[in-house]
């Protein structure tokens, strides 16, 4: 039992002189190529097996013959280990510099493809991550372009809606201020519709900067889209009227939800508006709303003819008012871009397709808890 004590007493200071002296060259190469680590590491067990039978012959005396032995055997299993050491390690470090290469490419060109030869879980793993970071990005810079084309156009149009009416407006001040308007009347009132109508544009602008800052607050209560939908039938009845356009609204459900009673007015009314504008005259703006199997759906079909199959995921886009609508009446193109930010808010969606003879606008909204 003794002698027992003491070799493993004499093995375990062998091996951890060397785990020791192990320890301190990782620290060193902690900087340097993973085959020198692995190399080290496979040192670190081989000598230190050698140290351990080494010092175990020393105290134990055993005879030469027997220590050359142990000895040759300990060294050829090192030449082993560390020849297995590099490769693994020269194959490793080839993995990694392959995936940072591609890496690179990453940042140079924004897309990542990940290295088709086999490589460590480890290194898979990050080459997953990588792509999928990838992914991501390309789909936040297709954003960020369709946001700036967006933007670009709105301000195009925004800029060409602003100088006609201002245009206007000077012309009749001017002509006022000379004394030379036949009827003063009609041009005062000609100049209040046209700041009326600048003013709705100013508005439509601030209320879609509070949707895309998120800044837009809500007031939710508990209401009958039959009352919502009645209200906004109302009030575009005179537009209605002044275009030969039918509203119909036979179909509406007096079905709960919980929404801001005035954001869904305004989601409504431009709706409606956005549907009469389109519509030839004698033609028919429906609205209908009723229960669905995702919530309470609130749809306004309109006459316009439909809307070409490549603009419709186009349709809610700041600005976008197709290539027939770039004159007023027609507005600036914000009112279905804030449709569609007013909805998303309430947690519900937006969205158009065309039907025979014109295209329907549909708004599902949560439907109240009861």
């Amino acid at each position: 039992m003794r002698d027992t004590l003491l070799i493993a007493l004499y093995a375990f200071a062998g091996a951890a002189v060397t785990g020791l002296l192990g320890a301190a060259a990782l620290r060193l190469l902690r900087r340097r190529s993973l085959t020198a680590s692995l190399t080290v590491v496979a040192a670190v067990g081989v000598v230190a097996m050698l140290a351990g039978t080494l010092a175990v012959a020393w105290a134990m005396f055993l005879s030469s013959h027997d220590l050359s032995v142990v000895t040759t055997v300990v060294a050829m299993a090192a030449a082993v280990s560390l020849a297995t050491a590099l490769v693994l390690g020269r194959w490793v470090v080839a993995r990694s510099r392959e995936l940072a290469l591609a890496a690179r490419s990453f940042g140079e060109r924004g897309d990542f493809a990940a290295p088709a030869v086999p490589a460590t879980a480890e290194l898979a793993e990050v080459s997953r991550e990588l792509a999928a970071t990838s992914a991501r990005l390309a789909e936040s810079r297709e954003r960020e372009r369709a946001l700036e084309t967006s933007r670009r156009e709105l301000v195009a149009w925004i800029s060409h809606d602003l100088r006609t009416p201002l245009a206007g407006l000077r012309a009749m001040s001017e002509a006022l201020e000379d004394g030379v308007a036949a009827d003063p009347g009609r041009y005062l009132k000609q100049i209040r519709a046209e700041v009326e109508r600048l003013n709705d544009m100013v508005g439509d602008l601030f209320e879609l900067s509070r949707i895309h800052a998120g800044t837009l607050a809500l007031s939710p209560s508990r209401m009958s889209l039959f009352d919502l939908v009645g209200d906004a039938l109302a009030g575009a009845d005179p537009l209605a009227r002044e275009h030969g356009v039918r509203l119909v609204g036979d179909r509406v459900e007096p079905v709960p939800v919980e929404v801001d009673g005035k954001e869904m007015s305004r989601v409504l009314g431009n709706l409606l508006v956005n549907a009469i504008r389109r519509t030839p005259p004698d033609g028919t703006v429906a609205v209908a709303a009723e229960r669905g199997p995702d919530g309470v759906v609130l749809s306004v079909s309109d006459g316009c003819g439909g809307i070409p199959a490549e603009d419709l995921p186009r349709v809610f886009d700041t600005g976008w008012r197709g290539t027939h609508a770039r004159t007023p009446p027609a507005g600036a193109g914000l009112g279905l871009a804030i449709v569609r930010g007013i909805v998303e808010a309430h947690q519900g969606r937006a969205t158009v397709r065309n039907i025979p003879g014109g295209c329907r606008f549909e708004v599902v909204l949560p439907t109240a808890a009861s």
